[in-house]
């Protein structure tokens, strides 16, 4: 049966959401809606009354594909909305800050991304998935990929001609570097001495900087490198990396914004050194990660880079084994940049360390501000939020922040 809603507000994940509540893909605050209810989800949804922040999606594929959630809203709205995301999460802990300008990474130059690729009976089929659906729908116009990625898509389907199965799809991840495409698979068929010779070969017709299979590296042609600051990297397969090399430089100069002065940082969740080494053109820094490949390629991006100073590299699970105060007492800024999850163990430590300053980069406005009302609480001021937003028409937002120890505390 078909009903009227109209929707109040936009949750976390982009759905509009009306009294109920009841949840309505791709619709906007003030919409007047049809459609059928299934549980708490409105499916064939048409909109009566659009709002005046809707407009007509860029990309072609959006309509049929998973990868965006918000090409029908203005770009000025979805930032606003954004911000608000991560002001709302900061209220809901009693807390406020002053929020800088969001800053925005420009379509096509997503730098990395995971392709599902299946075999057919024609052949294969490559693209993103659709919305809550194992459909892959192709992309050969997306709006979202740097179109050397989109050049690099036939790759991934000549892996799964490969090395797929026809029961289900491959997770093939590309990746651009300075050397070239680094390609990583997942879910192909088992490895074994006739298949690896025949990934090899691939490596070589393709031009392949790198070829992982599930872990597994089949062929290095040359490192895929990747830069940052002055320091080359050649990440493991699958490492962490920012999506985009816009939003990467802009969480970094927040980073050395919120340290600038500090002659002594330790750099918590360090990755592969994204903060770290270019850190290292003013600063000792003391890097620690749960990863031993990441910290392993760090310290060797350091140990050929010239003109920084002492990069010191700990393989550490600060979830389970967080640094204590003892350990923090000689650093007089920290950089804490952990996932999802946020650093609610690690914090606890940090509210005892008292250190000077703390520039916190997130991807979760709701455990960044768990972790911030902590060290508010243990004396440390919110000083601004640096909203970053380089998932592009997603409802993913980042950010970096700067705290610093109120000098009575």
């Amino acid at each position: 049966m078909t009903q009227h809603f109209t929707i109040s507000r936009l949750g976390h994940q982009g759905d509009g959401i009306a009294d109920g509540p009841v949840f309505a893909p791709r619709t906007l605050p003030g919409e007047v809606v049809t459609g059928t209810l299934l549980g708490q989800f409105l499916i064939d949804i048409r909109v009566e009354t659009p709002s005046d922040q809707r407009v007509k999606a860029p990309c072609r594929h959006y309509k049929a594909c998973g990868g965006c959630q918000l090409q029908h809203a203005a770009d000025a709205f979805v930032a606003d909305w954004k911000v608000e995301i991560v002001r709302n999460a900061l209220a809901a802990q009693g807390l406020d800050a002053p929020m800088r300008p969001i800053h925005t990474s420009p379509e096509r130059s997503r730098r990395r991304a995971t392709i599902a690729v299946r075999r057919t009976k024609k052949g294969t089929l490559a693209g993103f998935h659709g919305r809550a659906s194992d459909t892959i729908t192709e992309i050969p116009d997306c709006h979202l990929l740097d179109p050397a990625l989109i050049a690099a898509i036939p790759v991934a389907e000549a892996l799964a001609l490969l090395g797929g199965s026809r029961k289900g799809a491959l997770a093939v991840t590309l990746t651009l570097s300075e050397s070239g495409l680094d390609v990583s698979v997942k879910g192909g068929k088992l490895l074994d001495g006739p298949l690896e010779l025949t990934l090899a070969q691939a490596t070589e017709k393709h031009g392949l900087a790198r070829l992982s299979w599930d872990g597994e590296v089949i062929a290095m042609r040359q490192p895929p490198v990747q830069h940052f600051g002055s320091a080359m990297v050649t990440p493991p397969p699958g490492a962490f990396l920012q999506a985009t090399k816009d939003g990467e430089q802009a969480l970094l100069q927040a980073v050395l914004q919120a340290t600038q002065g500090a002659k002594r940082i330790v750099d918590l969740f360090a990755g592969c050194g994204t903060f770290s080494l270019p850190l290292a053109q003013t600063a000792e820094v003391h890097a620690v990660e749960g990863e031993a490949e990441m910290t392993q390629a760090l310290d060797q991006g350091w140990r050929r880079a010239q003109g920084l100073k002492r990069v010191a590299t700990e393989t550490r699970d600060l979830f389970r084994r967080p640094l204590m105060p003892d350990e923090l007492k000689n650093f007089d800024a920290v950089v804490l940049d952990p996932p999802r999850a946020g650093a609610e163990a690690q914090v606890s430590e940090l509210a005892q360390a008292k250190r000077p300053v703390i520039a916190y980069v997130s991807c979760n406005p709701v455990t960044f501000a768990r972790d911030a009302k902590s060290l508010a609480d243990a004396g440390y001021a919110l000083e601004w939020v640096q909203v970053v937003d380089q998932f592009r028409w997603s409802s993913h937002t980042e950010l970096a922040a700067r705290f610093v120890l109120n000098p009575a505390t």
